[in-house]
């Protein structure tokens, strides 16, 4: 499995992350669907201010991207609720060109059976 961490800026606007944070507590059934049929296996997204951070985890060999846009594609069900979404956020300054979540790079992974280093 392959972890992979994005993070989208909410509107400047209470009522949008308000109107965020609760339609993620009720996300359609075909979204779930969705994204389970194009190989994300677990999904958490967290808020901190206007900030949000998602993190996804897709089968190994699965390429995220392809994955969201397979996701994005599948029905217009999906659609309706991607575009429900973007009207909530706002691109992130740090997205590639043409993208809307910027995907961050790891640098530091503590594995459960990793050796404690001493100082």
């Amino acid at each position: 499995m392959t972890r992979h961490v994005f993070l989208v800026n909410l509107r400047d606007d209470p009522a949008a992350i308000a109107a965020y944070r609760d339609h993620h507590q009720r996300v359609w059934p075909e979204v779930i669907e969705s994204l389970r049929r194009a190989g994300v296996q677990a999904m958490d997204i967290h808020l901190l201010g206007r900030t949000a951070v998602m993190i996804v985890e897709v089968g190994d060999g699965v390429d995220v991207r392809r994955a969201f846009v397979a996701h994005r594609a599948s029905s217009p069900r999906v659609v309706e609720w991607e575009q429900l979404m973007q009207s909530l956020q706002e691109p992130s300054p740090d997205a590639a060109p043409g993208e809307w979540w910027a995907q961050m790079q790891p640098v530091f992974h503590l594995a459960a059976n990793q050796a404690a280093v001493a100082q």
